[in-house]
């Protein structure tokens, strides 16, 4: 740890919120003599305080410690290579359209690889009214379901939740190209060209 890179971004990060060292001193019950060390790179803070200037600063205690921010490449558009998230303890689903660091229940989120699905594998489509009706023979069992199907094309996303112990039907607008996806909770993010 580079204790003059992680005082410079504690001095900024202060002065970009518009504290002073002693607000932010005071808003963690320390000195602001503390404060001063740290941004002049004589000391870095104790991991204990890390939490409360995480919160303060606005940034994640693993940029803190690093002493610097990174800055994501701009991706474009396409809402088909969207990535995919899912926290594997509370099922929180998290769409990001670029590289992204993100936690969830305290764990660091990887970005989920989408398989193609194989003909046994793929969802049951079928033409009703000009919509897609999409409807699979999964068992969607408490611990063994699809949790979401999403539909993506090159300029929106929709998803749609899935639960446990219902019977996997839903309908969708057609469009003229686009990728469904979807995610079985013990085998992963699969897809399928419509």
């Amino acid at each position: 740890m580079n204790n003059r890179k992680v005082g410079e971004l504690i001095y900024n990060l202060r002065k970009e919120k518009g504290l002073t060292q002693k607000q932010l001193a005071d808003q963690m019950n320390i000195s602001d003599r503390t404060v001063s060390k740290w941004e002049r790179g004589y000391g870095c803070p104790d991991v204990t305080l890390l939490p409360s200037l995480s919160t303060l600063l606005g940034v994640n205690i693993e940029s803190i410690l690093v002493g610097e921010l990174s800055s994501n490449e701009f991706v474009g558009g396409n809402m088909k290579k969207s990535n995919y998230f899912v926290c594997p303890s509370c099922n929180n689903i998290v769409l990001a359209t670029g590289d992204i660091t993100i936690s969830c229940c305290g764990r660091k989120l990887d970005r989920l690889e989408a398989k193609k699905a194989t003909d046994e594998e793929k969802l049951s489509m079928t033409e009703i009214d000009n919509e897609w009706f999409i409807s699979s023979d999964h068992s969607m069992t408490k611990d063994h379901y699809i949790s979401f199907i999403a539909f993506a094309t090159g300029d929106q996303v929709q998803i749609i939740k899935q639960y446990p112990e219902w019977s996997l039907q839903t309908r969708i607008p057609k469009r003229k190209h686009g990728k469904l996806l979807w995610y079985d909770t013990q085998f992963g993010l699969y897809y399928q060209l419509l």
